[in-house]
């Protein structure tokens, strides 16, 4: 049990990361890559990359840093997952930038309880690896293995951000917390969270960030050290993952076939341009501009500038729409 002691500003400091973590994420789906656990929720992916990793040699040889690092039970470093963010180089940014001290105290901590479990001799050996070229092992895990289905677990941790929003507003931190249930529990001023080990941590007015996770299973987790920013992962609700889908068809029902690719090709990929999507598309540079201000116009879609170029992305309503279909 985790036992998260509330003081009074604490309430007021509650904070939900309204997109996915993708440090959080990769460490998840490592321990759920090392396991046969959640066959419905995760098999499909499990079996697509496993089969993947045993038929590519540098694939599996760019992520050799990271098996000994990332155990399916235990402890786990907690400089793997830094500040919660939802931006890949500023997580990847804070992890190869971790100090030389702080990495050898966390490595010999994993070190000391995989031996408690019975697992000598599985931590890497600090002389050969180093925060830089871990962080490079999951650059490489994440654009190979995650990248590929980012949309989807978008999209289902933006409805579940909604639901959580919507409790908030409605009736408070108390309805927030009761929407946490089985997992967590709410008795003034105490969450109480399912957890592997026995803890107890004061949050002494820091407050505490939910993260949403899609790779997170059956309970929450959080960071090893105390003295940290309080975070805690929990699981969002999954449906089977069938990789064998193809996004578009509902779309296309309701939004017609040229604007249903349209929304599907920016969700692939965080930021296209219209020259970008009119190439993916197929479709005239002249017409792209318009179909994208109607599916803006819709909420479909949101526009930024970015230095001379504007780019474009799916909103988690978009999300939805596709993964609905």
């Amino acid at each position: 049990m985790l036992r998260l002691h509330f003081a009074t500003d604490d309430l007021k400091k509650i904070r939900i990361l309204r997109n996915p973590d993708p440090a959080w994420e990769m460490i998840c789906s490592v321990c759920r890559l090392k396991t046969d656990e959640g066959p419905t929720a995760f098999g499909a992916w499990r079996a697509a990359t496993r089969n993947r990793l045993r038929r590519d040699e540098r694939l599996r040889a760019a992520l050799l840093p990271l098996r000994g690092l990332i155990p399916s039970t235990g402890y786990i470093p907690d400089f793997l997952t830094p500040a919660a963010t939802d931006e890949l180089p500023a997580a990847l940014d804070a992890i190869s930038g971790t100090p030389r001290r702080e990495f050898m105290s966390q490595l010999i901590r994993l070190d000391a309880t995989q031996r408690q479990i019975g697992r000598p001799g599985t931590t890497p050996r600090p002389d050969d690896t180093g925060p830089a070229v871990i962080a490079g092992s999951l650059e490489t895990y994440f654009e190979t293995l995650l990248r590929p289905h980012w949309p989807r677990v978008r999209a289902l941790v933006g409805a579940d951000v909604d639901v959580r929003t919507a409790a908030l507003l409605d009736g408070g931190v108390q309805q927030l917390f009761a929407g946490l249930a089985p997992l967590a529990r709410w008795r003034d001023p105490v969450l109480e969270v399912d957890y592997p080990v026995d803890r107890d941590v004061s949050l002494d007015g820091r407050g505490l960030l939910l993260v949403p996770s899609f790779f997170c299973w059956r309970r929450p987790t959080a960071l090893a050290d105390p003295e940290l920013p309080p975070v805690l992962v929990y699981p969002v609700a999954k449906r089977p993952w069938d990789l064998a889908q193809t996004w578009g068809t509902g779309a296309a029902r309701l939004l017609g076939r040229t604007r249903a690719a349209i929304l599907s090709t920016v969700a692939r990929r965080d930021g296209r341009t219209s020259s970008d999507v009119a190439h993916a598309v197929g479709v005239a540079q002249s017409s792209i501009s318009y179909q994208i201000a109607v599916l803006r116009e819709s909420g479909l879609v949101s526009s930024h500038r970015t230095g001379k170029y504007v780019v474009h992305t799916a909103t988690p309503l978009g999300l939805r729409i596709l993964d609905a279909g």
